[in-house]
């Protein structure tokens, strides 16, 4: 107890110093970088607030820097603390841009690879960084907004400083002017984890890497009382380096390290926090914990800041406000920087952002998302800027590489493993124009050839050609037996107009087609059988007209936890041919079959919905149905009902299946059911057990039939439960629960399905990327 008098009379003797000259001393706060646990500095703002401190200057690093910004430019402690217990920290750091984000033309293939790389040059180049940071610019540009017009950190509410490393000089680099969110995003852009930002002729990093703790610079900036908040933990002893994690992280870490004694002693009042808290700098999850562990080197400090701010009442303070924000901006001109001509109308026509206009910043934010949505860009950074009376949109990009690799890794129980390799190239055939390759080398393998441009005044419109083929083992099933096994291959030729209702959401198109399907049996018959007759060869080839509308707002392509999906397909067939050759034991020859089956119409409608029931549990619905309508069968024409495989529904499997007219029923192998309608209703809850891992409960329905559409209305209330051995409607039933995790490699799935009928439970395993369809 002695010696804590003994100190605080000290202390105050040390304090009176400066009150002795009749001048208020200038105070500083400095504030260190270390990630997640920067938010351990909150308490702290919270407690000079209620104390009434003002602080003269504010110098921060990395996340300190955010924090300190934030609190120079006018937000209290209070409405800090708020922002950081709701934040999203999952989507702002490293967070990808949401699904319902993307363009309509881009989200098939959207987050679909394991791996991307880019050719440049002739030269594969991976990503310098692992995090994308453009959740994290928006954001931070969006909460400085009220200061936009301030480029000047010394005409802040309080002057600040924020400190970062310029990596090509390796020399320290003190922020004071320009953009306040540009200043906060370079200061803590950690080597390897987020981009490097681009500052006059260099490049910007983490200012940690130098200066964790920057209190020499306020002292050199005339600080004559400075207090400190570091959570950095200085350098870890030889029994914790015993991980590549804790190795690279020193080793990034030692000049700032070995200056960050000096720093400490700097300090007037330091609140060390390194013992306190017990959570790393990526626990972005823990907040509330570090909130909470800030509170323990506060309350060590607590009565030296009473004792000064009961002195700093003799002085009159700064008085600190946050700016009212702007409702509306008027934008006088945008600046693009980084965008090639080939994009740049694209761009603009996405954004919808144009000069002379008057925007919120909602309105500003939405516009670069959509932009960002089309796939061209790593990330947008923006802001505005006032001079003369005049606002400026600056919009400053990293476009994606003209030509880039992808890759993916999958297997399932059913259709085995399979490497995914793509080629994506930009503009290579007219301007916003996009071109790719994808083969699964796989044992049912599959290739994709796509090319889509986008035009238009408004860029509203776009055309897509594809070529589509497959290799598939068929299964035939009897009882819910695989009895027999068939090569089942499939080719696909198509090209659509479309038209953007939305951007994002909304898309209608008319197109053409051409498939081609053609079954032989795995083991040729004469082998196989000993009696009667079989198919030897089926091969059926259609030509349609097709119509769409698709409407999507799902935020996620896997796990999603909001949003609605529509989708109608119409084709008309015009044209289709089918050839069949039976092997008969009692005939010398083979049976052969060659005619055309009647012309038919085709109608699908898929519709799904996600919404959240609580913070970890989403329910989602879903109804899907397809029907065929035969036109009157002709003389020397053949009904589908009959030959059927061609044009027919696929039902079963649990993964995906990129050809057209496959639909998933849990339980069921893919394609165990043939159906010429059908409707089905899914309904599944979604619960979250930890951040990646999740458990799904799901019950599918499913009424079909496999004769005429008028056949099918006349018995849907006669189904049969027993349908596999249907005469005219059935009623599948399956039930079961799926146990996921969302992995690096993509989606890791155990399903257990029980399905009537069949009476018996399957198991499905799948993990990775599906082979994505149209």
């Amino acid at each position: 107890m002695l010696k804590h008098y003994i100190i605080l009379l000290t202390f105050l003797i040390s304090f009176s110093a400066f009150l002795a000259q009749e001048k208020k001393p200038k105070i500083a706060l400095v504030l260190s970088g270390g990630g997640a646990k920067g938010v351990a500095h909150i308490p702290l703002l919270q407690k000079m607030d209620s104390l009434g401190i003002v602080p003269d200057l504010i110098v921060g690093n990395s996340m300190g820097s955010i924090v300190g910004g934030l609190y120079a430019m006018g937000y209290s402690g209070n409405e800090i603390a708020d922002l950081a217990k709701n934040i999203d920290w999952n989507n702002l750091i490293g967070g990808s841009l949401s699904l319902d984000n993307v363009s309509n033309e881009e989200k098939s293939e959207f987050n679909q690879y394991l791996i991307s790389a880019s050719i440049v040059k002739g030269k594969v180049k991976v990503s310098p960084f692992i995090l994308s940071d453009q959740n994290l610019r928006n954001f931070l540009t969006s909460i400085t907004n009220p200061v936009y017009n301030i480029s000047d950190f010394d005409k802040l509410p309080i002057p600040f400083r924020a400190i970062a490393t310029d990596i090509v000089a390796g020399k320290e680099v003190i922020l004071d002017s320009g953009s306040l969110a540009l200043a906060m995003r370079s200061s803590m852009s950690i080597p390897g984890i987020f981009s490097a930002v681009p500052y006059k002729n260099t490049l910007l990093i983490d200012g940690g890497v130098l200066n964790n703790f920057p209190v020499d610079v306020a002292k050199r900036m005339g600080a004559d009382f400075i207090i400190g908040s570091d959570v950095g933990n200085g350098m870890l002893p030889k029994e914790k380096l015993d991980n590549l994690q804790s190795l690279l992280f020193q080793s990034g870490m030692i000049a700032s390290n070995i200056k960050n004694p000096a720093n400490r002693k700097l300090c007037d009042i330091l609140l060390s926090h390194g013992a306190n808290i017990t959570h790393g700098t990526g626990d972005f999850g823990q907040t509330a914990n570090i909130y909470e562990q800030g509170k323990i080197a506060l309350a060590k400090q607590l009565s030296h800041l009473v004792e000064i701010s009961k002195e700093l009442k003799k002085f009159e303070q700064r008085t600190r406000n946050l700016p009212k924000e702007k409702d509306v901006i008027t934008i006088d001109t945008i600046v693009y920087k980084g965008i090639s001509k080939d994009h740049l109308n694209l761009i603009k026509a996405r954004t919808n952002l144009k000069k002379g206009g008057k925007y919120t910043k909602i309105d500003i934010a939405k516009g670069i998302n959509t932009a960002m949505g089309t796939a061209l860009f790593q990330q947008i950074a923006y802001g505005l800027n006032d001079k003369d009376g005049k606002t400026t949109l600056f919009l400053n990009t990293s476009e994606i590489s003209t030509h880039q690799i992808k890759g993916a890794v999958h297997y399932n129980n059913e259709l085995g493993a399979g490497l995914i390799l793509n080629y994506t190239g930009r503009n290579l055939l007219g301007k916003s124009s996009r071109s790719l390759i994808t083969i699964d080398l796989a044992k049912n393998p599959k290739i994709r050839l796509q090319h889509q441009n986008i035009f238009g005044k408004n860029k509203n419109w776009w055309m897509r050609s594809e070529l589509y083929a497959n290799n598939y083992s068929q299964g035939i099933y009897t009882a819910g037996f695989r009895t027999e096994n068939y090569k089942y291959r499939f080719q696909q030729v198509k090209s659509e107009l479309n038209r953007n209702l939305s951007s994002l959401k909304t898309y209608v198109g008319a197109g053409i087609e051409y498939e081609n399907t053609t079954l032989k049996p795995e083991v040729p018959i004469e082998v196989s059988s000993e009696e009667g007759a079989d198919i030897n060869r089926y091969q059926y080839q259609n030509y349609l007209a097709t119509l769409r509308f698709h409407y999507n707002t799902i935020n996620k392509q896997y796990f999603a936890t909001k949003g609605t999906s529509v989708a109608v397909n119409y084709k008309r067939s015009f044209h289709n041919t089918l050839n069949i050759d039976v092997f008969s034991f009692d005939s010398p020859e083979d049976i052969k079959l060659d005619g055309s089956l009647a012309n038919y119409h085709k109608l699908s409608i898929a519709a799904s919905n996600r919404f959240a029931i609580s913070p970890k549990s989403t329910l989602i619905t879903g109804i899907t149905s397809g029907f065929i309508f035969e036109d009157s069968v002709k003389e020397n024409e053949l009904s589908f009902t009959d030959y059927k495989v061609g044009p027919s529904y696929f039902l079963g499997g649990n993964a995906s299946i990129a050809r057209g007219g496959s639909f998933i029923v849990p339980g069921l192998k893919d394609g165990e059911v043939l159906a010429s309608q059908f409707i089905k209703a899914d309904i599944s809850l979604q619960y979250a057990v930890q951040k990646k891992l999740f458990i799904t409960p799901h019950l599918d329905l499913v009424v079909f039939g496999d004769n005429s559409f008028s056949n099918y209305l006349k018995n849907f209330t006669k189904t049969s439960s027993n349908w596999n051995d249907i005469e005219q409607t059935g009623l599948i039933i399956s039930s079961g629960l799926t146990a996921s995790y969302n992995s690096i490699l993509g989606p890791i799935s155990i399903d257990a399905s029980f399905v009537n009928d069949i009476n018996q439970m399957r198991f499905f395993v799948g993990v990775g990327y599906s082979f994505v369809g149209f």
